[in-house]
């Protein structure tokens, strides 16, 4: 039997609803649908556990081919599986459940996962006639759905932890002690204000990870420090959207930049940044720039509509990022961090960095 969650369900979901609408509109920043601006469908590729599926379009009929096996449905019955896994998941309340009626469609296809097989950012390979160019590039799209919990863009790990070294002040080993054993609710934080209330100052050393920080630092070579200040703000402030800690961060202008000609410095290297993770970037492997999701983003609306976030369209994939999303706590004991330290003489306080969607 299939069970999976709302995020799970709804690649089957966006797998129906993209066959039954045979394209894919544009979406702007504000998650409304660009009208004017969609992609034809050729053909969806799918990685299952038993091999490619493909579901090519043809006139009222979906063909779909899988090794030497071949089914044809009518699209009607794609556009009214849509439906029915629509209304099912606005109203499930468990966080993981079955839904007999698309799991015996899908096995009228001999389809038998949730989840494609993936080990990138892409979760769908689309075919699609490019009007602007009359190309039909193979893109690889990553899903998002707002019909679950919002989804995380970066995940936290020990190598997403930030390092900094606590300056202005000594702290013999009894204030350590003390300033660790502070287990509030927000204890992080409050940690941190009780290291500000002794004296104690905060400067960005490294990164945990050599790699994660070296993959920022290609990105852009102020990188590693434009978020550390983000995230410094982050945990010693109200302000959690990534609009937000910019704004702030732009006002303030840490690295001293030349604003003479109002240029944008902290919002596009961001920019950059939130994009290169969702198109291929992970904080543990050496990044090359090679996009994963070479298509952009299939983002799943709350009323079910899908919204198409394309590279080729990448003003609009930028801002939409920019805007959608937050900084949030991880938890501190699986990733060992917000403990104040002293290594070779020096006295150090990490954070940890995890991206998530608002909605």
């Amino acid at each position: 039997m299939l069970k999976g969650n709302k995020g799970e369900w709804s690649e089957i979901y966006t797998l129906f609803k993209i066959i039954a609408d045979r394209k894919l509109f544009a979406g702007d920043s504000e998650l409304n649908k660009i009208t004017e601006l969609f992609y034809p469908i050729i053909k969806i590729l799918r990685d299952e556990s038993d091999g490619t599926y493909e579901y090519t379009l043809d006139s009222d009929l979906v063909i779909i081919k899988n090794k030497n096996e071949e089914f044809r449905i009518p699209i009607v019955v794609f556009a009214d599986k849509a439906r029915i896994l629509l209304l099912r998941l606005m109203e499930a309340q468990q966080s993981s459940f079955s839904l007999l009626e698309i799991e015996e469609f899908l096995g009228s296809f001999n389809c038998k996962s949730l989840k494609s097989k993936s080990t990138s950012k892409s979760d769908i390979k689309i075919i699609i006639h490019d009007l602007h160019t009359g190309l039909t590039p193979e893109l690889g799209f990553s899903i998002k759905s707002q019909l679950g919990s919002p989804s995380t863009l970066l995940n936290s790990s020990k190598a997403t932890n930030f390092i900094y070294k606590v300056t202005g002040a000594n702290f013999p080993f009894d204030d350590i002690e003390k300033i660790n054993n502070i287990n509030s609710r927000s204890k992080i934080k409050d940690r941190i204000k009780r290291i500000n209330e002794l004296g104690g100052e905060f400067i960005f050393h490294k990164t945990e990870s050599l790699i994660f920080g070296n993959n920022l630092t290609l990105i852009d070579s102020f990188l590693p420090q434009i978020i550390s200040k983000m995230l410094h703000l982050y945990f010693t402030s109200d302000l959690s959207t990534i609009n937000q800690l910019v704004e702030n961060i732009s006002t303030a202008n840490p690295l001293n930049y030349n604003f003479g000609n109002n240029h944008n410095y902290y919002s596009y290297k961001i920019k950059r940044f939130l994009t290169d993770i969702a198109l291929g970037m992970m904080p543990a492997k050496v990044w090359n720039g090679h996009f994963d999701a070479t298509g952009g983003y299939l983002i799943v609306r709350q009323d079910g509509e899908i919204l198409c976030y394309h590279i080729y369209n990448r003003n609009e994939f930028e801002n939409y990022l920019i805007n959608n999303t937050r900084f949030e706590t991880s938890s501190s004991t699986r990733h060992d961090y917000g403990k104040f330290f002293k290594l070779d003489g020096e006295l150090y306080f990490c954070l940890n960095l995890q991206i998530r969607f608002i909605k």
